[in-house]
């Protein structure tokens, strides 16, 4: 896979590929993310990039011209193109296994006060990675590089995050590690009796639970097994 990201700032994201997973991915060649300066593209000779709204208002717009000519250098047939907006349609893991399977990605940071409304005409998708607003779309952008190189084949092993929180609709179970004991709090015996059909449906009842608990929408959503109806009954049943 290629990730394009489009931006003003290319020195805000280039720790995000230096670090941890991601860079070990793009050692092996899983992928290959560039980050392209929008700046380039401007032909005024102080490579303005942004001018006042039209009608008055404060902040600059990010002018469609630039951009338009920075996605023509660098897309092709193969390219899907996103624009980073709070306009966009909310990010969730379904998504990020959606743009896994894309040959290219081409990420688009607007910043300032907005961007010409004339850019989304450029583009194949619009996503917000949450309710509230950032100061431009690099760190929406980074969000974006991470959740979807980390899903690629041989980025990390399928079983890590096979049942990570919402990959498979529910929230994921509660994990420990060593100590097994710790200022009074235990491990699950459960976890350390080495019955694995026991452990599967602990950790099934338990990420039950947690949903239960903390996102009840996400189990309207969810065609239950008459396993999980059966946890989720005696999950009530405990919490009365």
């Amino acid at each position: 896979m290629r990730i394009k990201i489009l931006t003003l700032f290319p020195k805000m994201l280039e720790g995000i590929v230096n670090e941890s997973i991601l860079k070990r991915a793009i050692d092996k060649k899983v992928c290959q993310v560039e980050f392209i300066d929008m700046r380039g593209y401007s032909l005024d000779k102080h490579h303005h990039v942004d001018d006042t709204p039209y009608g008055g208002g404060a902040g600059m717009v990010l002018a469609c011209d630039v951009v338009d000519r920075a996605i023509l250098a660098n897309a092709d047939a193969a390219s899907y193109k996103i624009l980073m907006t709070p306009q966009g349609r909310p990010y969730q893991q379904k998504i990020a296994k959606e743009l896994s399977l894309k040959e290219e990605l081409i990420l688009i940071c607007g910043h300032y006060e907005g961007f010409d409304e004339r850019i989304r005409s450029y583009v194949d998708d619009e996503i917000s990675i949450g309710d509230y607003v950032l100061t431009g779309g690099e760190l929406a952008a980074a969000v974006i590089c991470d959740s979807v190189i980390r899903l690629l084949d041989h980025a990390i092993k399928k079983e890590s995050y096979e049942d990570d929180s919402f990959s498979n609709g529910l929230l994921e179970y509660p994990q420990y590690t060593r100590p097994a004991e710790y200022k009074g709090m235990t491990v699950p015996p459960v976890l350390v009796n080495g019955n694995h059909k026991l452990i599967k449906e602990y950790r099934l009842k338990e990420s039950l639970r947690k949903t239960f608990l903390r996102r009840p929408e996400l189990l309207k959503e969810r065609n239950l097994t008459e396993e999980e109806v059966k946890l989720l009954k005696e999950i009530k049943e405990e919490l009365k």
